[in-house]
């Protein structure tokens, strides 16, 4: 949130300052503060005005995470699966591996842990500043999270693992995804929530607002295997049919 301020106000002030980030949240470290995109929403809608225009420099200090609270952890690494689930099988498998007390105790293994996320970010965002292409597989559970964040006032990490599990459910029809049992673990693994109560109705009439629409369809980005994702136009009638089958399912 800090970022998309700061971020937001250089890139119009005077026409545009310089501007620098010192995240200090593992959320800002291994996404927010990364790409370029300083966004602010209009009431429900999530990042509706907002700029593309990059920081000059990222300044990186870990030991500003002793004072963060376990909640911001929690919320932070949801980000950090979503990276593995979409671009890094490897690092999905760490994470299967591992629990988040054990990073908040290693400072070297959450230095490259960081590192690595930063590099998988800064990658795709290089090739495809103005997501186009690629950078569109960094939404994954972000279309339906969104919108479940600003209805229901949620945690940006939580609204996203719920919206990962749901675009998981999707890729199983859509890409012949088999494993989301085992990116639901790992969401639980890690403190985050995989299943949440909500109006599904309310919750597209927000989706038909993001700004992946494209007519009335929308990019949804799926997994077809861990570690790879890609993007289906999907129809918002077809969708909205999916997500209440999910809903009453679960």
């Amino acid at each position: 949130m800090v970022t998309d301020i700061a971020g937001y106000v250089a890139s119009v002030f005077m026409r545009g300052l310089p501007f620098g980030f010192v995240p200090s949240s593992i959320l800002a470290m291994v996404d927010a503060s990364i790409g370029g995109k300083n966004g602010i929403d209009i009431g429900l809608y999530k990042n509706l005005v907002g700029t593309i225009r990059q920081p000059e420099f990222l300044l990186y200090d870990a030991s500003l995470l002793k004072t963060l609270p376990k909640e911001e952890w929690v919320n932070g690494f949801a980000e950090i699966i979503k990276h593995a689930s979409v671009k890094d099988a490897a690092l999905f498998r760490e994470l299967e591996k591992n629990r988040l007390a054990f990073y908040q105790k290693d400072k070297a293994a959450l230095t490259k842990l960081i590192r690595r996320n930063v590099v998988i970010k800064s990658d795709i965002v290089q090739k495809d500043e103005f997501e186009q292409n690629e950078r569109r597989l960094l939404n994954f559970g972000h279309t339906l999270g969104h919108a479940v964040e600003n209805l229901y006032k949620l945690p940006h990490g939580h609204a996203i693992a719920i919206g990962m599990v749901v675009a998981s459910m999707i890729s199983e029809q859509y890409a012949d995804f088999k494993n989301s049992d085992k990116l639901i673990e790992v969401l639980k693994r890690y403190g985050l929530p995989t299943l949440a109560e909500f109006d599904a109705r309310k919750v597209m009439a927000v989706l038909k607002m993001d700004k992946k629409k494209e007519k009335d369809a929308i990019n949804y980005i799926l997994l077809n295997k861990i570690g790879h994702a890609i993007v289906k136009t999907i129809p918002i009638v077809q969708l909205e049919k999916m997500i209440l089958s999910i809903i009453n399912s679960r």
